[in-house]
């Protein structure tokens, strides 16, 4: 875990106190005077504890078989989900994450502090791209604005990956400029180390590049080789990582350790907890924990009936859910294995497997191992080498365990196929393949995309 020197009580505290920052309603051309840095960290904690590890990821690793409910049946885990449960991630993405963002963009240029302008630009850019992966179409054009329009209308997805990228390439020419204040322990990601955001910022355009490669009307060699093109601007190590670290004293756990609490009865899947097990993956005890009542590693099958014992099932290892376990928004290793991807499309199996191979190292690495290990280079021999039949799912399978509880192994499973995954028993319906909109959208700004349903495709899903 990088070492942050900064308060996190602070940011709590100004989070807590100011929840919305500046009044939604407020006109964000004119809008009331704040210290950028006293947007930025409010922001950086709310972006990854409500939207990276918000309740719109959490409902996706039910369908991703990662994590169960020990409930009766039905629930998240057989595919239950109604409008009111969305407007939570819905809230936390417009209300209190893109608007904020707008006003310190806006204000970063307009007192010429272009570092922060292009942080802005670059966190809207992220916060659209999973917002727009889990609904399709949303607003952006129309919305933001504060006051004159609460109904704006939906942009098409494929003007959001647009606006997607732009807004990328205008964050990385504004942190060029060079022009204005630097952030320093307000920024929670970087602590104002400007070249990473950079690199940061082309690994996110590699990654919305390969979301688009079964788009209508686009090419995967294409948007491959953009992806490629990007990351040779991209991360390099795993010190580089976007990631946000959590101190674990009382009131500052981490987000998934809060949601493994008993209380809150979630437990990991058997589908999560047996993949880890029959390959003999050396990261299993970093990622699990074993049951207590036996101290074996063991999940709870989707959709079973009955109720079990808590201490029956494993739930997350101190890696992702220790009280002071980091939420990880982008990572070295996700960026070697969109490369490993990318280049299986340009190139071919063969070219692609060095890639692959260090993308597993280094995400070794990354939770504490040594790539020397025995147990790692036995892993290795396992998984490889690709051929021209196995390679996609390989890559896919191996991204699904580095990116453990991101929203991005949903996107990679609708674009692929792989992870190869059935409905579970007792399902209400398929394995979704988005969300549906939240009650508070439907029933203030009635649009036609409000009728999708759970296993409606949008529009890059392609079957």
């Amino acid at each position: 875990m990088k070492t942050r020197i900064f308060s996190f009580i602070f940011a709590v505290v100004l989070f807590a106190g100011c929840e919305n920052f500046i009044d939604v309603n407020e006109n964000p051309n004119a809008p009331t005077k704040v210290d950028e840095k006293l947007l930025l960290a409010p922001l950086c904690y709310q972006i990854a504890h409500n939207i990276t590890a918000g309740n719109g990821t959490l409902f996706v690793n039910y369908y991703m078989q990662n994590i169960a409910l020990n409930q009766p049946i039905p629930n998240h885990g057989t595919y239950l989900l109604v409008p009111s449960e969305l407007d939570a991630p819905w809230t936390a993405l417009y209300a209190t994450s893109l608007k904020n963002l707008n006003i310190l963009k806006l204000q970063a240029e307009e007192r010429q502090n272009f570092h922060y302008a292009g942080i802005a630009k670059i966190l809207t850019a992220y916060c659209l791209g999973l917002g727009t992966s889990f609904w399709g179409d949303i607003p952006y054009s129309e919305s933001l604005q504060g006051e004159g329009n609460f109904t704006p209308a939906y942009d098409a997805q494929e003007s959001i990956y647009q606006s997607i990228q732009q807004l990328l390439d205008e964050g990385i020419a504004d942190i060029g400029r060079n022009i204005g204040l630097t952030p320093g322990n307000d920024d929670f990601f970087f602590v104002g180390n400007m070249e990473n955001w950079v690199k940061a910022a082309y690994t996110m355009k590699a990654r919305f590049h390969m979301h688009l490669t079964d788009a209508p009307g686009y090419d995967a060699v294409q948007q491959a080789t953009q992806a490629l093109q990007a990351l040779a601007q991209g991360y390099g190590s795993n010190a580089e990582n976007m990631e946000f670290d959590y101190p674990g004293g009382a009131g500052t756990q981490s987000r998934w350790f809060t949601r493994m609490l008993p209380i809150e009865t979630i437990v990991l899947a058997a589908n999560a907890v047996d993949t880890l097990v029959s390959r003999n993956d050396p990261r299993l005890p970093l990622l699990v924990t074993p049951a207590k009542s036996d101290g074996e590693y063991r999940g709870r099958p989707l959709g079973q009936q009955g109720i079990g014992s808590l201490e029956s099932y494993s739930i997350l290892g101190d890696y992702y859910g220790g009280q002071d376990a980091s939420v990880h928004l982008l990572t070295y290793s996700e960026a070697l294995f969109i490369e490993a991807e990318a280049t299986l499309i340009v190139s071919g199996h063969a070219a692609a497997e060095p890639i692959f191979r260090e993308a597993i190292l280094a995400n070794m690495e990354q939770v504490g191992l040594s790539r020397d290990d025995a147990d790692v280079q036995t892993y290795l021999s396992t998984r490889l080498p690709l051929t021209a039949g196995n390679a996609l799912q390989r890559i896919m399978e191996d991204k699904k365990v580095a990116n453990f509880l991101s929203a991005e192994n949903f996107n990679d499973w609708r674009r692929t196929g792989f992870p190869v995954m059935a409905k579970v028993e007792n399902a209400l319906s398929d394995i979704p393949r988005r969300l549906i909109y939240p009650l508070i959208e439907v029933s203030t700004n009635p649009q036609s995309q409000h009728t999708a349903t759970l296993t409606d495709r949008i529009w890059w899903d392609q079957p």
